[in-house]
């Protein structure tokens, strides 16, 4: 019997997440990529010899990236060499304190007392009910949600208690701390949904709990080395990747996919499509209007979306002696996150992400240099910012930050090399909706049931993997995706 075929747009981590394990149960898949590197926001670029991640910097929940593997027949450290981050990270309050959370509970309780005097048997009680929500959150994200059906399964049933909808995540912190720098130091993860902790639904109080009950982890080389090596398993398995290779449409015939149409006019055909570029950009480019009903030009622009980021990459002739991952608060956090999602203004005082990798894995920049990368949270292109505006003036302040409360004095004297990167290059280089780094918002109207379905809704033969579906962003989600729409794709043809 003919191999069923498939064809993936976008060779990021749920398109090479499908593709891999689809690869691996005998079907002929092609994934079609338009940059000359796979990854999409999981690649690299290199700046002379420094080497630098262009969005994602560390993987948790690493067992579904082990999970994945292990369906090929794979180990994934046979691939790839992991290190755990202890700390995982050094958090900088405007007012002076520092706080390194860890793994170790020694260390941890003494940081909590000092800091915080009473706050250890708040963490105590955070972890021990996370533990539960974990428990039960978890078999919901593995499952589909393309119909009231799979809506109302048992699992989604026993969670119902711990899902929290119907409180924001730093107000549900208060349940266990007092004090706010440590509700933030528990909610400053809704950012890696590009939403505010005063907004986002206490329902993701769950992402702090996954990095403390089981560690953030390094990829040596980066974490693009992910999307690498599932590319290597995916030619492996016979699959092919087709770099510099942009898709123009996807083919739909009486009411099905049936193939694309590449860049150069040429047409692929095949059995399924799986769409891993970004969501709506899809939606608005790849697909005719005749065949869309719901995802139009107007109802995607009134969606939910999340922040940006303005990006700084610097190459450095120094080894700056700071942790692997730093956060630096501005000195009125809320006020800063408001001006990011609400009146969507340049913050006077922005808070910073600082990765100094090169202390971990001195692979990525020559012997006693440093590869230094910046991400600032910044309002997506809704705000109608053009940046090249503010280029020079943000950039002073970025590194004002840096150099006073990053632990990285003289900065500037050591940078050997450079780029800045924006929400507008964010739209406009890498084909990103708005410049919403982050993807589709996670507010309660945009999750489970009510995100854009694996199975695509407007026509068969398709199916979503990535940030804009569900379960939603954020890497192990995503590449939870491209398991959930691969398994999809299995069950119909072998059932």
């Amino acid at each position: 019997m003919k191999k069923k075929s498939v064809a993936v747009i976008g060779a990021g981590p749920g398109g090479l997440s499908a593709a891999m394990i689809l690869a691996s149960k005998g079907y002929d898949v092609n994934v079609y990529e338009k940059e000359a590197i796979v990854g999409g926001r999981n690649g690299y670029f290199q700046l002379g010899k420094y080497r630098f991640d262009i969005g994602p910097t560390f993987l948790m929940m690493r067992n579904v990236l082990d999970e994945i593997f292990e369906i090929t027949g794979r180990n994934s450290e046979d691939y790839m060499e992991f290190t755990e981050l202890d700390p995982m990270y050094r958090l900088a309050f405007g007012n002076g304190k520092t706080f390194f959370p860890t793994r170790n509970k020694e260390s941890m309780k003494q940081q909590l007392e000092s800091l915080w005097p009473g706050s250890w048997d708040g963490y105590e009680r955070y972890m021990k009910r996370e533990a539960k929500k974990y428990e039960k959150l978890i078999p919901c994200l593995q499952k589909p949600y393309g119909t009231i059906r799979e809506t109302l399964n048992p699992n989604l049933f026993l969670a119902t208690p711990y899902l929290d909808g119907h409180i924001n995540l730093f107000k549900y912190l208060g349940k266990y701390f007092k004090h706010d720098d440590l509700k933030i130091s528990f909610t400053f993860q809704a950012k890696y949904l590009g939403m505010s902790p005063w907004e986002c639904p206490a329902t993701f109080s769950i992402i702090s709990y996954l990095e403390h009950g089981f560690g953030i982890w390094h990829v040596k080389g980066g974490l693009n080395q992910m999307s690498q090596q599932m590319a290597k398993v995916l030619e492996e398995e016979g699959g092919k990747v087709h770099l510099n290779t942009q898709v123009k449409e996807i083919i739909v015939e009486n009411g099905a996919a049936k193939g694309l149409i590449l860049s150069d006019g040429s047409e692929i055909r095949s059995d399924y499509v799986v769409i891993n570029a970004d969501f709506a950009h899809a939606m608005n480019n790849l697909i005719a209007p005749e065949h869309k009903r719901k995802y139009t030009p107007s109802h995607l622009s009134n969606m939910k979306y999340s922040c940006s980021t303005w990006m700084m990459y610097l190459g450095v002739d120094k080894l700056y002696d700071v942790p692997h991952h730093n956060i630096i608060f501005s000195p009125d956090y809320k006020k800063n996150v408001d001006e990011i999602t609400k009146s969507m203004t340049i913050s006077p005082e922005p808070s910073i992400y600082i990765q100094n990798a090169a202390i971990t894995d001195p692979t990525l920049a020559p012997k006693g240099h440093s590869t230094i990368y910046i991400l600032v949270p910044a309002p997506n292109n809704k705000s109608g910012i053009n940046w090249a505006d503010y280029e020079s003036d943000f950039r002073e302040k970025i590194l004002d930050i840096a150099e006073q409360r990053g632990g990285l004095p003289d900065l500037r004297r050591h940078i050997v090399t450079e780029k800045l990167f924006t929400p507008n290059d964010w739209e406009d280089q890498m084909a990103v909706y708005r410049g919403a780094t982050f993807n589709l918002a996670h507010n309660i109207g945009q999750m489970l049931y009510f995100r854009p379905h694996n199975k695509f809704e407007e026509f068969e033969n398709c199916y979503l993997v990535g940030g804009g579906t569900h379960p939603g962003s954020g890497i192990p989600t995503i590449l939870e995706s491209g398991k959930l729409s691969a398994s999809m794709i299995l069950k119909r043809d072998f059932t």
